[in-house]
């Protein structure tokens, strides 16, 4: 019997067998696993690669930048300059990016009388206080007769109609600063602990070139000439005194005032202590906050720098202003924060040091120095 074979299926067989006899003896060619190391506890250590790259991260479009961070818009300096020239008497300007890296001054370092500005350090001393539990808004402080002081002081009409009121440290801080009222200042002055209690914070702080005087009867009767009487306090009994004062006496007192003011301060350091309180580096958040609002909602001075913003700018502020003598007028001052539409915050400060400009004139510096602000905000 024939028998045939097809080649096709040997030579499959075949290969198959070749194949089969390489898997099997590749062990011979494969090196065997090494052993991991072993502390000396037995443990085995698994070496490890370097890390993987992280995928970077899709990058988010930037803002665009604002160009008036970093250095004041230009042209803003040299317009202010302008103003400060044109101006007649002493006279200090500030202006600092409380939300930026620049700020400028005229005469920014020279001391100029606060007058009624000092009153924010005095609310600062006592927020302060409340955030450290000494004192608390809601303390009642009783004023009488005794605690009158002079010039401004709407809450001594109720105090002579009722023989004595109580109000709470919160009412206090509000009619002292929204309304400038001097009694309702130096009642909390007193209830901090005096004047040394403000210098103290003023200290601990670091505000720079800031001082604070003697209270509102010793610094208003030296600056006059006069010692103290607290039948000054009535009426017009002081002004009547400082009427009847030779004018050699007057012009001696003034002179020593505005060349070493004891409530003097610059106009750098105001703006610095008003960036750091804005920037909440001062007092607590709350406390902060609070004063800010206070300061918004201050009456006085509505032609002095809020008269130069647009309406819907915002402006929290505290005014001051001295004695006259001679047309001349020891403090005409106007300190604020400005806020523009789109969040960006200015501390402005203007301080006349003494002058003999019309009571106009001044309000139309204070208010050509914050409409610059606003006019070259954002370039």
């Amino acid at each position: 019997m024939k028998v045939e074979v097809s080649a096709k299926p040997l030579f499959a067989a075949a290969m198959s067998a070749v194949v089969l006899g390489g898997c099997v003896s590749s062990a011979a060619i494969v090196p065997p696993p090494r052993e991991a190391p072993r502390t000396a506890h037995g443990a085995v250590t698994v070496p490890i690669g370097p890390p993987a790259r992280p995928v970077a991260a899709a990058q988010a479009p930037r803002p665009p930048a604002d160009p008036g961070f970093r250095r004041a818009p230009p042209g803003l300096e040299d317009r202010i300059g302008q103003l400060w020239r044109s101006f007649p008497g002493k006279t200090g300007i500030a202006v600092q990016r409380i939300d930026g890296e620049w700020a400028f001054a005229q005469r920014g370092a020279d001391l100029f009388p606060q007058q009624s500005v000092s009153k924010l350090w005095v609310t600062m001393a006592v927020l302060d206080a409340v955030d450290q539990g000494r004192i608390s808004m809601d303390q009642k402080v009783r004023i009488g007769p005794d605690d009158l002081t002079l010039f401004h002081q709407p809450l001594a009409a109720r105090v002579r109609a009722e023989g004595a009121v109580t109000m709470s440290v919160r009412d206090l801080v509000e009619t002292a600063i929204t309304h400038s009222d001097n009694t309702a200042n130096d009642s909390l002055l007193r209830t901090v602990g005096g004047p040394e209690a403000v210098r103290r914070f003023i200290r601990s702080k670091d505000l720079g070139a800031i001082r604070f005087g003697p209270g509102e009867r010793l610094l208003q009767s030296g600056t006059a000439g006069l010692a103290w009487q607290q039948a000054f306090s009535v009426g017009r009994s002081f002004q009547q005194a400082r009427a009847a004062l030779p004018e050699a006496t007057r012009k001696a007192a003034m002179d020593r005032y505005l060349a070493d003011p004891v409530d003097g301060a610059s106009p750098a350091a105001i703006a610095a202590a008003l960036t750091r309180l804005a920037r909440g580096s001062l007092l607590s958040p709350q406390s902060t906050e609070y004063l800010l609002g206070v300061m918004s909602r201050t009456r006085s001075g509505p032609r002095r720098l809020r008269g130069g913003l647009p309406a819907d700018w915002k402006f929290g502020h505290k005014t001051g202003t001295g004695q006259d003598f001679k047309g001349m007028t020891a403090g005409y001052n106007d300190i604020g924060i400005a806020t523009a539409p789109d969040g960006t915050r200015y501390a402005i400060v203007v301080l006349l040091g003494d002058t003999t400009a019309s009571v106009p004139a001044r309000m139309s510096l204070m208010q050509a120095v914050s409409g610059a602000v606003a006019e070259f905000h954002g370039r």
